[in-house]
Order: structure tokens, then C-alpha cells, then sequence
């Protein structure tokens, strides 16, 4: 165990040294990180999940630049450059960039500019003209003519020795991380649009010429422009005034004004004209990257963990409903575990004797399945299609509820929905996967890749290895929260329970088809390849609903059923009575059972499972319908009040489904009449909220809304730059910005900027 890494892991996230030890201990002891934040909290203190993934992303991070500096010591020892003194500076690099600063000098090359000028004898002379001592460099130059080492001229031995200083100046450590500040605090993206590319690349026309500072600029812009700058449209830069960048080298290394100092100027501008510049904005951009892909994944994430936990309907026996309008209706009914008893198509919007069938066959499924629900997708015809359910007079109610479908084709076309139904066309998949996605939508999603369920922003675009794992924490994290049920969970969802994966997954499906259901969670130990160390991460998270023991069904794990028996014992009673007696459960003193291993934190957790076993932590399904007779984007009007479901949160604002098969966007600006920064903080996806059309651009099928009482009235923060009148001053401080790349005081001067436009001002 690295104690410097956990000291510096502590320092970082404000934690103490033995949380970040119980964890770095018990990670590298194969725990999950459900695992970990449900049943290990007296060992981390009760750190939560986000703090348990924090501690080991940084582990990994460390873990990686320890990788690298035993690659730099193996090169540098390689090629005899390594001593004491240059292992210790290696070994003590805090970050990669201060680690490749140290390598850039000793790093094998390509033939450089540099390394031709020393192959001619050139480097002396550059190391005389570097030291600035007064000398005159044309008067030494002289010497270094020579024809056979092709120096022809005084001059080119001077623009040797100035290759060879440039290279000097480019390796330097101060250089690159005064440079690398520089850029940080005062690089601006510069965006303008490529020639002859403005009718191709119009949907980036904000971009056309844009100007922006790096250091405030939002993940969704930077990952815009990069997107038109890899399809040629934009041509984008990054980078302080070139003067500010000179000046600062000039400070660092021209040290007199004599005819020595002028020719390391000369070789400053060169250096950072065509060394530094191009690797430090090689760097600000792959950190401007890293941070906007942080951003957007963070964003992604919090959306997908909404919609894996959005309430589900329940067991209940369900049509599920893939609409269409010529193609027709594909209709399946479900048992309440979600089992495909029939399928079949109607033609509710083909003809009038196609509408008449289609209810006649629509109440006798309902009647002969005993249907409880219908769920329509809300793709092509769907509006219509739940119209046409709600107008059948049923014999009993039966709701008729919108299920968003995205990924539903996806699913439809995987191998899982093919090993499923392998006999059933793509439609059919379909429509089962909505009627179970109304049941139970955890269960169905996370047999889709997390990137088609369309809750992200630029998904594309980001790192999509950093994605995944993102994604998968939060998939895993959502599964373990609810639990499985071991006897009804499929493979995908089993998969992603702690301490299994898809061949424990497998086995137990198998485990369970071969000899019917679990009858407890000790039955578990007994499937092939599943061991000890697999059965402790995966067992409290596993659940038993009709098992000989009633412990089986609640999140009570396994190595904790001893002290329920003891409670039990001490009061004389059995462990459903516990469970279901609230006045048993208030007698108990939870001190009596403290131990070395089991401390409060536990016992409280185990108390409140007996008291609600196996709880289900989502919220309960609402019903929830779309405005009647507003089923197209031709039916808005402004000024119209709508009820809508949120479906995908971005940084810039929040989209929202009306029911028109065209989500509308709520901007930032729109959603409160409070200055809102984040629209996480006042919308969630699968959220009902009520809008008001501000306008409706049909031709280009898009929708602006807001939430606002009052759409449109402009935010008024409580700060003197965006409240005072001065134009005067507002010109000033932008030109600031413009010339001296003055960094924003705040981000209401961002949002001043943007909407005003520089150029204007």
C-alpha cells in the first residue's frame, strides 16, 4: 500500500487517512463499491459511493503515472542518462505533465532542427550566445564556417546556434510550466469558419466566428467546436496573445540587451512559434477536452441514473404497444412476470374497418389476458395510437400510459433480444421490450447499451472508454440500490450485480432453470465458480421473495443474520415478528449488539430493513397524460400551457416531450425565474413538469418552452456588472478581454458576452 498516494488522495478530497486506507484495503481486496458504501461502513466511516469511486479513480490515476515513471527510469537507464539526482526528480513528479517535462530533454527524437546544428559543431557556439555574457556572436560565428559540415555563412551558423538555444528554451521546465499557467488562465478558442464551408456547416453558423476564453468556456461549446473542426467546418485555435507568450519567455530567458541577448530573442519568438506553442496547445486542448468529456459524461450519468430509477408500474399484466400508422400496430400481452403470451397486429389508423377490428381484437385480448395497463411507445403514431386506446369503453379501467421507446429498436435487433425471441420479428421484440419497460424499466434498460437510450449530450464525441465506465458505475450503482430478485432477474440484470459479471450470471441462470427456484440465499453457494469472496459482494443484493427465510427477501446480508437471531432471542420472539411489529422492534437496544466488526451505522441499517424488508427505494408510478388534441408540432400555439415529461437534461437546458413527437428545449434561461447555472438543479428525466410554448419554428421542427410563470422575462442576478447601464464600461471591460485577455470576473460577464457578441461590442 502506497501511503503517499492515500495521504495525497486524503489531502485532495478533504478525507481522512484511514477512510482512504479502509478503502484503498478493501478495493484491493476485490470489494465492489456497492459493496463497499452498503455493508463496510464502519471500516470507511460511511463514505457514500461518490466518495468510495472518487478514492479509487484517483488510485488508478496514481497507480497510471507510477506506470509511467517506471517506463521514463527503465528509458533514461537505457540510454545511460539516469542518475541519483535525475531519479529522485522522476520519482518525485506530483502530475504526468510536470513527469514529461522531465523526460522532454533525455526523450529519443526525431532528427530536429537542433540536432542537425549540433551534428555541424554548432552547439559551443549556441551555448556561448546562450550564456549572454557581452560577446559578439557574428565575430564568434567565423570560426564555425565550414564548408564540409555544410556551414556555409556566418549567418548559418548563427541560425544553427539559434535552432539549438530554441530546442534549450523548449525542454526548459520553468518555461513550459509558466507557459502551461499562461494558457490555463488566458488561452482563448479562437473559431472561425472554414472557406467555402458556411452552406454545409450551417447548423455551427454560432460558430462562424466566435471567440471564446478557454477557461470559461462551457463542455457543450468546446465539444461543438471540436465536432465542426473534425468535419472540416470550423477551423479552431487555442492559445494566449502571442505577445503575452513571448513577453513571458523574454522575462525568462533574454537576460541583457547586447548583440548575444538579441540573438536568444530571436530564437525565444522561434522557440514558441514553432515548438512551445504548438505542445502547450496540444495540452490546453486535451485538458479543455478532458474537462468538457468530465462535464458532459457528469450530465449523462445524472440522466441515465433518473431513468434507471424512474418508478415502475409494478407486476402487472400489460399490452405493450409498438404503434405505426400503415405498417400497423404490433401488440403483445404480458403475464406480471413480463412472459410473452401473444402477439398479433391491428390497423387502428388505416380505415374505419380497420379501426372498428382493432377495437373489437383490442377489448377481447384485454378481456382474455386480463390486462392491467396498456404501454404505447411514443415514436411514430403513438399519439394517436393512445387516443385510440383511451376512446375503448373497456369493460374495467385500464390506463393507457406513454412509455418512452428509445433503444427499444436497438434491443429489438441485439443478440440478447434474439436469443430471447428468436422465432419473432423485430417489431414484436419491440413492443415487448415497451410493456416491460412500463413494468419494470431498470430491469429492460439495462439490456441496452446506456449510449442509444438518448439521455446524454455529445456521448459521441466524448472519451468513450472514460463513458463506459462512467456509465457502468452508475448502471451497477442503480442495480444494487434496488436489488434483484434472483428467482425472475435476467442475465444483463444479474450481470450487474456486485461481485458477478456474465458468467456467474449465466451459471446462476442455469442454476435456476435446471432445479427450479431458490428457496434461499444459501443455495446460492452451491453454483459452480461462484466462491466466497463472490457469494459475500453479491449476496445482500440478491433477493429471495418466497424463501424458507424471511432475512432472504430484505437487504439484511447473510454474515448479519446472527444478530437479528440475537435480537430475536432477547426478546423472545421469531424474525417475522420482528418484521412485522414495530413495537418489537422499539424494545430492542442496538448498544447491546455493538462489536469490534458491527458498530451503529449497521444496526441501523439492519433496523430499518425489518421494518420495510427488501424496499424498493424508487418512487411509485404515477399516471401521467399528454395534452387531449395537441398530438402534432402544427397544434402548438404560443402562449399555450402544456403538462410534459422531461427526457433529457443538458447544460444548457432541458428537453421536454408535450406529446407532439418533437421534444421541445427549455432553455437555462427559461427554466426559473431565479438565475439557474446548472439545469440539473431544477429539472430531473422522466420528470412531469408543466411548460408554456414560447414559439414553434416548424419548418426546422423545433419547439422553445419555459417554466417560467412569467416565458421570456428576463433574468435580473444580483450583481453590479450585468445591473449597471454603462455601456461605456461594459465596451471597456470587453476590450480588456480582447486585448489583454483579461480572464471574467464571473459568469454572468460569460453570459453578458455571449449574447451580445464581441464583435458588436
Amino acid at each position: 500500500m502506497n501511503e503517499i498516494h492515500i495521504s495525497n488522495i486524503a489531502n485532495a478530497l478533504s478525507l481522512n487517512l484511514s477512510q482512504v486506507r479502509a478503502v484503498t484495503e478493501l478495493l484491493g481486496d476485490g470489494s465492489t463499491v456497492p459493496f463497499i458504501a452498503r455493508y463496510r461502513k464502519e471500516a470507511t466511516e460511511s463514505l457514500d459511493e461518490v466518495a468510495i469511486t472518487s478514492i479509487r479513480d484517483m488510485l488508478e490515476r496514481l497507480e497510471e503515472l507510477d506506470n509511467r515513471k517506471e517506463s521514463v527510469l527503465k528509458s533514461l537507464e537505457q540510454h545511460g542518462h539516469l542518475t541519483d539526482e535525475l531519479r529522485e526528480k522522476v520519482t518525485d513528479a506530483p502530475t504526468l505533465a510536470v513527469l514529461e517535462d522531465i523526460y522532454l530533454p533525455f526523450k529519443p527524437k526525431r532528427r530536429t532542427k537542433a540536432a542537425v546544428a549540433r551534428e555541424k559543431g554548432l552547439e559551443p557556439l549556441a551555448e556561448l550566445i546562450f550564456k549572454q555574457e557581452g560577446i559578439d556572436p557574428y565575430k564568434e560565428a567565423v570560426s564555425y564556417v565550414d564548408l564540409e559540415k555544410e556551414v556555409v555563412s556566418v549567418e548559418d551558423a548563427l541560425s544553427g546556434a539559434r535552432d539549438i538555444i530554441a530546442e534549450i528554451i523548449n525542454e526548459d521546465q520553468q518555461a513550459r510550466s509558466s507557459l502551461r499557467d499562461l494558457f490555463s488562465a488566458k488561452g482563448m478558442f479562437i473559431c472561425k469558419v472554414a472557406t467555402g464551408k458556411e452552406q454545409e456547416g450551417i447548423k455551427y453558423k454560432d460558430y462562424f466566428d466566435w471567440n471564446e476564453p478557454a477557461l470559461t468556456a462551457p463542455s457543450h461549446r468546446v465539444l461543438a467546436m471540436r465536432r465542426g473542426e473534425k468535419e472540416d467546418i470550423l477551423n479552431l485555435t487555442l492559445a494566449p496573445l502571442e505577445e503575452d507568450a513571448v513577453n513571458l519567455l523574454v522575462k525568462l530567458f533574454v537576460k541583457t540587451n547586447g548583440k548575444d541577448s538579441d540573438q536568444v530573442r530571436i530564437a525565444v519568438h522561434d522557440s514558441y512559434k514553432r515548438l512551445l506553442s504548438r505542445s502547450m496547445e496540444t495540452e490546453a486542448r486535451l485538458l479543455t477536452k478532458e474537462k468538457a468529456d468530465s462535464e458532459a459524461i457528469r450530465i449523462f450519468v445524472e440522466n441515465l441514473r433518473h431513468l434507471l430509477l424512474s418508478p415502475p408500474l409494478g407486476a402487472k399484466r400489460v399490452m405493450g404497444v409498438d404503434p405505426g400508422f400503415k405498417t400497423g400496430c404490433k401488440i403483445v400481452c404480458l403475464d406480471r412476470q413480463g412472459k410473452l403470451l401473444f402477439h398479433d397486429t391491428i390497423y387502428p389508423h388505416f380505415s374505419e374497418k380497420g379501426e372498428n377490428e382493432a377495437v373489437f381484437k383490442a377489448k377481447e385480448l384485454c378481456e382474455r389476458f386480463e390486462i392491467e395497463a396498456i404501454a404505447v411507445g411514443n415514436g411514430t403514431a403513438g399519439r394517436e395510437t393512445e387516443t385510440f386506446f383511451r376512446k375503448i369503453d373497456f369493460s374495467r379501467k385500464i390506463p393507457v400510459i406513454m412509455v418512452n421507446e428509445s433503444g427499444a429498436s436497438i434491443y429489438s435487433a441485439s443478440e440478447t433480444a434474439r436469443e430471447e425471441f428468436p422465432d419473432l420479428d423485430l417489431t414484436v421484440r419491440g413492443s415487448v421490450s415497451i410493456g416491460r419497460r412500463l413494468m419494470d424499466p431498470l430491469s429492460e434498460l439495462v439490456k441496452i447499451d446506456p449510449k442509444s437510450i438518448g439521455v446524454g449530450q455529445y456521448q459521441h464525441d466524448v472519451d468513450q472508454a472514460a463513458l463506459k465506465k462512467s456509465l457502468d458505475d452508475v448502471v451497477i450503482s442503480c442495480v444494487n440500490r434496488v436489488g434483484v430478485d434472483v428467482n425472475r432477474a435476467s442475465i444483463q440484470l444479474l450481470t450487474y450485480v456486485s461481485g458477478l459479471g456474465p458468467q456467474l450470471a449465466k451459471n446462476i441462470i442455469a442454476c435456476r432453470n435446471e432445479n427450479g427456484p431458490f428457496k434461499a440465499r444459501s443455495e446460492l453457494k452451491n453454483i459452480p465458480r461462484l466462491g466466497v469472496k463472490a457469494f459475500e459482494q453479491s449476496a445482500g443484493f440478491l433477493r429471495i421473495n418466497e424463501g424458507s427465510n424471511p432475512l432472504d427477501k430484505s437487504a439484511v446480508h447473510p454474515e448479519s443474520y446472527h444478530i437479528v437471531y440475537k435480537m430475536a432471542k432477547d426478546l423472545s420472539c421469531g424474525i417475522e415478528d420482528l418484521m412485522n411489529d414495530a413495537a418489537k422492534r422499539s424494545e430492542i437496544d442496538i448498544l447491546k449488539y455493538v462489536t469490534e466488526e458491527v458498530g451503529i451505522p449497521t444496526l441501523n441499517d439492519i433496523l430499518e430493513e425489518l421494518a420495510k424488508p427488501g424496499r424498493d427505494p424508487r418512487k411509485e408510478h404515477e399516471e401521467f397524460a399528454f395534452e387531449s388534441g395537441v398530438e402534432k408540432i402544427e397544434d402548438l400555439k404560443p402562449g399555450m400551457k402544456l403538462p410534459g415529461i422531461v427526457t433529457n437534461v443538458t447544460a444548457f437546458g432541458a428537453f421536454v416531450d408535450v406529446g407532439v413527437h418533437q421534444d421541445g428545449l427549455v432553455h437555462v434561461s427559461e427554466l426559473s425565474e431565479r438565475y439557474i447555472k446548472n439545469p440539473g438543479d431544477v429539472v430531473k428525466v422522466h420528470q412531469k413538469v408543466t411548460v408554456t410554448v414560447i414559439d414553434v419554428d416548424i419548418d426546422r421542427k423545433r419547439i422553445s418552452l419555459s417554466m417560467k410563470k412569467t416565458p421570456g422575462e428576463k433574468i435580473k442576478p444580483e450583481n453590479s456588472f450585468i445591473q449597471t447601464k454603462d455601456n461605456k464600461f461594459i465596451k471597456k471591460q470587453m476590450q480588456a478581454v480582447r486585448q489583454k485577455n483579461t480572464p471574467f470576473n464571473n459568469p454572468f460577464e460569460q453570459l453578458l458576452i455571449n449574447k451580445v457578441g464581441i464583435k458588436q461590442l
